[in-house]
């Protein structure tokens, strides 16, 4: 079972949460997906949108680990601060927003399964603002962009596009 991150929405500001749980399989040794999920600056190559990310506090990568990401969402150039919220090796890996149009907080747990590494991704992400009453356009674009970037990890790993390091 995944433990899901905790919702940070406050009820003064009656933002809209959007929470949801997807999982796949990858052909991959579980260390080898940990490791690459849990470095920001690979984000580029796997999330939708994602132009840049790095690392901006010093030290190994760990909890309290902020990276900053430039991307593009909705049509428009945005940049966000990420704090690492949950790191245990070959086992979990989370972040959550700190600045930026979106309140998020994903987190990631990884396990071996039938030879494979199942990698199970749980997330909140608040939307505030950019959703309407009765609008779920938004709703539904955020829940298909996870879906694509899981597919994409999964492609970028199975193709074998990365350093086995």
């Amino acid at each position: 079972m995944i433990k899901r991150p905790p919702n940070r929405a406050t009820p003064v500001t009656k933002n809209k949460m959007i929470s949801f749980d997807l999982s796949t399989h990858i052909y991959r040794p579980l260390a080898q997906v940990f490791s690459f999920v849990a470095t920001p600056e690979n984000d580029f190559q796997w999330q939708y949108g994602t132009l840049d990310t790095s690392q901006i506090s010093r030290g190994e990568m760990g909890l309290g680990t902020l990276f900053r990401v430039t991307g593009i969402f909705l049509g428009q150039r945005i940049e966000s601060t990420y704090e690492v919220t949950e790191f245990v090796p070959n086992k979990s890996y989370g972040s959550r927003s700190r600045s930026g149009p979106l309140d998020s907080h994903t987190l990631y747990t990884f396990e071996m399964s039938k030879g494979m590494t199942k990698i199970s991704m749980s997330a909140r992400v608040s939307i505030g603002h950019l959703l309407k009453p009765g609008d779920y356009s938004v709703e539904k674009k955020i829940k298909k962009q996870y879906r694509e970037n899981l597919a994409l990890l999964k492609g970028v790993l199975e193709a074998d596009r990365i350093d086995k390091t």
